[in-house]
């Protein structure tokens, strides 16, 4: 599996068009003009990602004051997706990277290593990308608690 070149600030953030939960699709194109928080997450309804998404949702009112949109991306089917979003009354999309090409694009598909096991998976990330799609910040291997408040800092700062 070949790695994609990383992505740095001051990057034009890699497009996508992809299916989202409800049956839509979403690129990054028609968010143009807002600010994106885009978050990769492993796996739906799994610990960690549950909390990150309910961290996400429980701040959304400040996401959007500030005029940004988050948008959440793992390689779960959008049947998955609408469960997931469904359980935990998520007010923001999640698009499935079936096939894994955003994954690749934004170089959080990796080999990880669990008890020994060698495996690809998703590296937790997040890119904040602002409303010309320039990402602004990146936040990798991301440890879940206290996170999406320091998206929204980053964010609000981003405003200023």
């Amino acid at each position: 599996m070949s790695q994609s070149p990383t992505l740095e600030t001051g990057n034009k953030a890699p497009d996508f068009s992809l299916p989202t939960d409800g049956g839509g699709t979403l690129s990054l194109k028609d968010l143009a003009g807002k600010a994106v928080v885009l978050y990769f997450y492993p796996k739906d309804d799994t610990p960690g990602c549950t909390t990150e998404a309910q961290a996400f949702r429980d701040l959304i009112g400040a996401f959007d004051k500030a005029g940004t949109v988050v948008v959440g991306a793992s390689k779960d089917t959008v049947a998955k997706h609408d469960k997931f979003k469904a359980k935990h009354d998520l007010p923001f999309h999640l698009v499935s990277d079936a096939e894994g090409t955003l994954c690749e694009d934004y170089g959080v598909w990796v080999e990880k290593n669990m008890y020994g096991r060698k495996y690809m998976g998703i590296q937790r990330a997040t890119f904040l990308i602002d409303g010309k799609g320039v990402i602004q910040e990146i936040w990798p291997k991301v440890k879940v608690k206290g996170h999406a408040e320091e998206v929204l800092a980053a964010v609000t700062s981003m405003k200023d």
